[in-house]
């Protein structure tokens, strides 16, 4: 039994305007054999679904992004946009094991009444996407003209597109890979161990962990932009021995997620992304990604050093019908955000030139 009355069981660590729940009651089976006794998934919607509920855009958001697409990927919102509400019913889905209104660790569990914390079972990418489909399925939508992600996001995206071969007729896969590599496992763990270091990450409540979460953050975005963009951002030009600006950038910014994710929750998702493999199961990633038909546009950015341009080469030589783009940033892997407005633009010119798929 489901509904949609029921709001998320713990506190969300930011106002989020617009937030709609779907509650499952079911017991939902995880991919790895454990289960959870019930799921809320937090979503936004825009726009409205016609009467053949074709017309709809499903935005999968990255790692710590909340499901209001018209805030963090504003410059693609609105009309005559890639997410335009007068056209499109456009829909974001919040990932199980986040903190802004889906179940995850800080979540109260229905059998003990108390959050799950650290006792919180393993989810995968393909628990992310079977769950998103259970919402697809309460809304009454019967295909999806467009799915669209950036980094994890496209991993869901294509997880997405395998699930639901005859459902998904476009997919736009941005700054992401077939399966997550040793070296983006590997910036997980770090971050996992400076969130481990900090002794309250174990205890259950909202804040535990906090001070790790900040060095966390901190390690991460060493990852997400470049080397030239922080010469060209964070040098000092006065000489000086202390009080660096890059010194202060990270730690400003390790304070910004720390005042608005939960440490339990973060690492939590850093594990989810480590199990990401298109082709677990299904042959390998060369078979999986061959039987996805779905009209595939996917971006590269050649500054990428977290998820680099030889990841997307290998998409676009495995997927059947695919647009490939490459884009010249200083912006690393943000780029995909940073960059919004040309994106759009890239979208756009894609989009319109498909002859299905696509509404008047």
């Amino acid at each position: 039994m489901s509904s949609s009355e029921k709001h998320t069981s713990y506190k969300i660590p930011i106002e989020i305007e617009g937030l709609q729940f779907f509650n499952s009651n079911e017991v939902f089976e995880l991919e790895t054999g454990g289960s959870l006794p019930e799921i809320t998934i937090a979503y936004h919607t825009f726009g409205k679904l016609n009467k053949a509920k074709d017309n709809v855009i499903w935005v999968c958001h990255a790692l710590t992004a909340n499901s209001d697409v018209s805030d963090w990927w504003s410059e693609m919102f609105g009309k005559g946009k890639i997410y335009d509400p007068e056209k499109y019913f456009i829909i974001c889905a919040n990932i199980l094991g986040s903190c802004y209104g889906s179940t995850g660790a800080r979540s109260i569990s229905p059998i003990s009444k108390k959050a799950y914390g650290i006792d919180f079972p393993l989810i995968t990418v393909r628990d992310w996407v079977k769950a998103h489909d259970l919402l697809r399925q309460h809304l009454g939508i019967e295909t999806i003209d467009l799915c669209i992600g950036g980094s994890c996001g496209g991993h869901q995206v294509m997880e997405f597109a395998y699930l639901l071969k005859n459902k998904i007729k476009n997919i736009a896969l941005l700054v992401t890979s077939p399966r997550e590599t040793a070296w983006a496992i590997a910036t997980h763990e770090a971050q996992r161990l400076a969130i481990q270091a900090d002794p309250t990450w174990i205890e259950n409540y909202d804040t535990a962990g906090e001070a790790g979460l900040k060095a966390a953050r901190g390690m991460a975005l060493l990852t997400y932009r470049t080397f030239g963009s922080y010469i060209e951002s964070q040098t000092d030009h006065e000489e000086k021995v202390k009080d660096f600006k890059a010194s202060s950038y990270i730690s400003y910014q390790g304070k910004k997620l720390q005042q608005r994710f939960y440490a339990q929750s973060y690492l939590d998702l850093t594990k989810t992304l480590d199990s990401h493999n298109i082709g677990r199961g299904r042959g390998g990633v060369k078979k999986a990604l061959s039987e996805i038909k779905a009209k595939a546009f996917v971006l590269s950015i050649n500054s990428d050093c977290l998820i680099p341009p030889v990841e997307q080469h290998q998409l676009a030589a495995n997927l059947p019908n695919v647009h490939f783009v490459s884009l010249d940033s200083p912006y690393g892997h943000d780029g995909f955000l940073v960059e919004a407005e040309t994106i759009n633009q890239l979208l756009l010119d894609w989009w319109e030139g498909t002859t299905d798929g696509r509404f008047a």
